[in-house]
Order: C-alpha cells, then structure tokens, then sequence
C-alpha cells in the first residue's frame, strides 16, 4: 500500500464495532480516575458513542496511594453496576485491577487471588523511571502460578526508550503488552507516540486500551493518529475480541 498517499485518521474512526476496553478507571471515587457516579455516567456514555460495547474498568492497586483490594473493589463493581442500570446506562461492564510491580505485589501474589481480565490474564504496571530490580522475578513467580502478565502501556516507561532490547527481554520473559490508544495521538507526548509507532511496526502489541481517567482523555480521541499505517493498530484492536465476557 502507498501508504504516502494515505492521510493520517482519526483515532476514533479507527475503533472497531463492539470493541472491547481491558483498561479504564470508570469506577468512581477510588483513584486517579473517576471522581463520582456523574464522571462514570459521563466517561461510559461517552466510551459508548465511540463504540465501545465492554468495558473492564481497571482502577489501580499501589499500596499507600491507591489501598484497594479485591473485595473493595468487587464491591465498588456491584454498586456501580446497579447506578448504571438506574440510570438507563446498561452496558457490559466488569472490574479487574492495575496492579502495580511492587513488593507489595509479591505480598499479594502469595496471598491472595489477583483481579483478572479475564481467566489468568492480569494487568500490571510499573514505575516509569525505575523498572523493580525483582522484576523478572515477579513475572517468572506470576507465570509459575498460573498468570498472563499483560503489561499496560509499555510504551511510556522511559527507562525502556534508549533500550529497545529491553522490550524484547520482556516479551521473551512471557510479557504481553497493551498499548494506550492516546499514545497514538500524542497524548503522552511526542516521544511515546514514537515508540508507540515502533512497538506497533515490530509487532510487539498483543492488546490495546483507553485507560480513560477523565474528559480529557475522552475528547483526545476525535485526535489524529501520528502516523500513517494503521495496519498493525488495527489488528491489536481486533484482538481485545478474545476479552469478550
């Protein structure tokens, strides 16, 4: 394809029909994202008109910033279920987690079940200056217990942008990655959209997600794309088809 020929789309064209969303933070009042049930009715209407048809919201478990835990967000599920439904907002929507790659982490991998995406697949994350020194550790401990590390936006962890290798020792390790949709549009920076651009030519993203916190991030995606060929865009926004609940 001539692909200097082909004008640079909008990101919200791109959205297939029934997509479904593995990362968000709709649940309100319990992180950085949704501040009350107004902000999730607001953020979910708004996913909706883009054609989003699921949504797994994924507020962040980070010890002394964000306490969650699997009962008290399972239960923050169930009574914003019930708010969406009163508001005629009915919608397929679930919880898992973010979790951030700590050693609270570890504490919670050997102690307890983890909130999945789906099955064993759990959504991680880390710090974006400073991977963990344990983190091959902790992904080799996730695997033998039976978990699908799913990394969330590989592309912003700036540690990694001078060490392409470091990708590949990740995906060697067992890794799968999301890519953020607004990373595409520059949301992030000009930077992150650059290795956004070459994760997605060296097909290295498995899944994408939103990760809507707020307004903001919803209006980005009437946004341009920064590049031209979308092909393998496409096709990691066809393969959050297998999250289908």
């Amino acid at each position: 394809m001539l692909h200097f020929l082909t004008k640079k789309p909008f990101l919200k064209d791109l959205i297939p029909e029934h997509y479904i969303d593995i990362h968000s933070h709709l649940l309100p009042g319990i992180d950085d994202g949704s501040k009350s049930d107004a902000d999730t009715l607001l953020l979910t209407a708004g996913l909706q008109a883009l054609g989003f048809e699921q949504l797994i919201t994924t507020p962040h478990i980070m010890k002394n910033v964000w306490d969650n835990t699997f009962d008290s967000i399972t239960k923050k599920l169930v009574v914003t279920q019930e708010m969406l439904l009163q508001n005629n907002q009915p919608i397929a929507f679930r919880a898992a987690a973010e979790y951030l790659i700590d050693g609270n982490f570890m504490e919670i991998l050997q102690k307890e079940s983890l909130l999945t995406l789906k099955g064993k697949y759990v959504l991680i994350e880390m710090s974006y200056i400073n991977p963990p020194i344990q983190l091959y550790d902790i992904l080799f401990d996730m695997q033998v217990g039976g978990y699908k590390p799913v990394l969330a936006h590989p592309e912003r962890y700036l540690a990694y942008h001078n060490k392409f290798d470091e990708y590949q020792k990740l995906k060697h390790a067992g890794c799968l990655f999301q890519l953020n949709l607004l990373s595409t549009v520059g949301y992030y920076g000009e930077e992150v959209a650059k290795v956004a651009k070459s994760l997605l030519k060296k097909g290295m993203i498995d899944y994408t997600g939103s990760d809507v916190h707020h307004q903001s991030h919803l209006n980005s995606f009437s946004k341009k794309v920064t590049f031209k060929d979308v092909t393998a865009l496409s096709e990691a926004l066809a393969n959050n088809e297998f999250f289908r609940f």
